[in-house]
């Protein structure tokens, strides 16, 4: 098995966390903080803007099962891509579209996928690719948050939506 990393940030990451902790090669989709100036930010702090972290799911996969473009295919479908430090209603810089990548080889790859995305899309994809920083763990409560919380209102509006567009538009990569 060969484990990979992938960290992305699409809006609020209990989204982005209910969906690839479904997919199938995924080992870990964990929430948590990246690309800010403080160290071990609170979702307090992340939240006020003020620190510069995105909201980001730092995912362990098995490259065996899954590839790279497999997953972005999955996370340019489930977010949209043009909407600069917003999406839907959460807006601020925390809810930024973020690819971090780990070396100029999963750069490359990255910048293909969005040239072949943004054929989907009448606006300019301003997904932010950077190198990848560290990433801290959120708090435990957000860990899992949609199957811990499946009738919370935010849960049933807005990620509910895109756990059921990725297992509409990708059911076999459903685990």
């Amino acid at each position: 098995m060969a484990q990979k990393r992938l960290v992305l940030g699409g809006g609020c990451f209990w989204c982005i966390e209910a969906v690839y902790l479904d997919v199938k090669g995924v080992s870990s989709a964990v929430s948590g903080y990246a690309g800010g100036a403080r160290a071990n930010p609170s979702y307090e702090n992340v939240c006020s803007g003020a620190t510069g972290h995105a909201e980001v799911v730092d995912i362990r996969y098995d490259d065996d099962v899954i590839t790279l473009e497999e997953l972005l295919d999955i996370f340019f479908v489930i977010h949209d891509p043009t909407t600069l430090n917003a999406q839907g209603a959460d807006k601020g810089t925390q809810y930024r579209s973020v690819i971090y990548y780990s070396d100029e080889d999963e750069k490359e790859k990255i910048l293909q996928s969005i040239a072949k995305h943004q054929q989907n899309f009448s606006e300019k994809i301003v997904t932010e690719l950077s190198p990848l920083p560290e990433v801290y763990k959120a708090e435990e409560y957000h860990q899992n948050y949609f199957k811990r919380n499946p009738n919370q209102g935010y849960c049933q509006v807005v990620v509910a939506p895109k756990v059921a567009k990725f297992m509409a538009t990708f059911p076999e990569k459903l685990a």
